[in-house]
């Protein structure tokens, strides 16, 4: 996707590098165009460098080529971030006196703006008058946060944090390719008690399960998320059911496997609990140097989910995930189609967790396998694989 980037003249106009650095990250093409008092705050060379395009601010080189024409037709999306009260003014006018005015009066592209000013200009009843008119003709409007802002005031004004910004912007131009279906996605790692204070668990921390869930609620699907133990889960979910233990998790998914058109289990299930967890807290003292557990086998979720849907006859997509040493590609695609064929469910996503990879990071390397054979490989920010992985379940629901 072509995404323009515009930078107007204010403080914040250094975070504006967060947004490039994700968008850049998650795959889009990124051209960033400033305003020249922009300029007076951040260089172009870190623009530059960050979204591997050259960075042009004037209106008036390489006029042969029209290219603020050029550059409001291809764009998908333009970002104004953070957008002054003086362009807001200038932009509601219709004022096109540089190339980012100009740019914003071609393109017929999703615009989305986020102002950032102090609270007395932001609440000023031009600048609400000016902000009115723009969401009038369409144009998307994120509102300023609260916070510390320049020198020691504080309050509504804040420009938010770039995560946020690009969150708001890629989820209004969506598609509606899963439009009405319905998502059910396990995230996180579950957690198997030991005593009170103390429990088996694994380093899964549910990024890559919320990412899949974000963009499939994106593209229009009605989802509900089964979060064990995850941190930070974004309250922009359509419904989050929060569980600890594998048992807990699969109660749940049991009630909604009837309801659900597409059954996505990115959790790390605990293979094993234990089998009689003490009700007071161990104490070392009395125990000595050693210590046994007892452990007894969890149910397999996804199989059981599985072998429930084909006995009910069921239309489930049903997606699974493993998480793999391996020594090459290779190694890992055999190990990803050996269990396909042990889960029985329609895509396994398998990915390779040797040396510290993938658990707790911002970015994926994963093979995604179907059962008819079809396998895609898709790297990079976790956001960026969940939007990959989302357009091989698009293609199989039509099915």
């Amino acid at each position: 996707m072509h995404v323009i980037v515009g930078i107007t003249g204010g403080i914040a106009a250094y975070k504006a590098t967060g947004i490039i650095r994700q968008l850049t990250e998650a795959g889009h093409t990124v051209k960033v165009i400033p305003t020249q008092n922009a300029l007076r705050f951040i260089g172009a060379a870190t623009l530059e460098a960050l979204s591997h395009n050259k960075v042009d601010s004037d209106l008036y080189t390489d006029v042969e080529s029209v290219k603020h024409v050029q550059l409001g037709q291809q764009a998908d999306l333009v970002i104004v971030a953070p957008a002054s009260a003086s362009f807001i003014a200038r932009y509601a006018a219709g004022i096109a006196d540089d190339l980012l005015g100009n740019i914003l009066l071609v393109t017929t592209a999703p615009v989305i703006i986020a102002p950032a000013m102090h609270t007395e200009m932001w609440k000023h009843e031009a600048t609400q008058a000016n902000i009115s008119k723009l969401a009038a003709r369409g144009v998307r409007v994120l509102e300023p946060s609260s916070g510390r802002l320049t020198g020691s005031d504080s309050g509504v004004g804040r420009l938010p944090e770039a995560g946020a910004i690009v969150e708001f912007a890629l989820a209004q131009i969506a598609g509606d390719d899963l439009l009405g279906k319905r998502f059910l996605v396990t995230a996180g790692g579950t957690r198997e008690e030991i005593d009170p204070v103390r429990f088996i668990g694994n380093k899964s921390s549910g990024k890559q399960g919320i990412e899949i869930a974000l963009e499939a609620q994106r593209r229009g699907a009605i989802v509900t998320l089964i979060a064990a133990n995850v941190a930070n889960v974004p309250s922009s979910l359509n419904t989050v059911i929060e569980v600890v233990s594998a048992l807990e998790l699969e109660n749940v998914l049991a009630n909604k496997l009837a309801e659900i058109d597409c059954l996505v289990m990115a959790a790390a299930v605990s293979d094993f609990r234990v089998d009689k967890p003490f009700v007071q807290k161990i104490k070392r003292s009395e125990i000595g140097t050693t210590f046994d557990i007892q452990l007894r086998a969890n149910t397999d979720v996804l199989v059981g989910a599985v072998e429930r849907i084909r006995s009910e006859g069921l239309k489930v997509l049903t997606v699974g995930f493993a998480a793999e040493t391996s020594e090459s590609t290779e190694e890992l695609m055999e190990l990803a189609n050996l269990k396909l064929i042990a889960k029985g469910c329609d895509v396994i996503i398998a990915n390779d967790v040797s040396n510290g990879k993938v658990f707790e990071k911002d970015e994926n390397a994963a093979i995604i396998l179907s059962s008819d054979g079809s396998a895609i490989q898709a790297s990079g920010k976790k956001s960026f694989v969940a939007s990959k992985i989302i357009d091989v379940l698009v293609d199989l629901l039509k099915k």
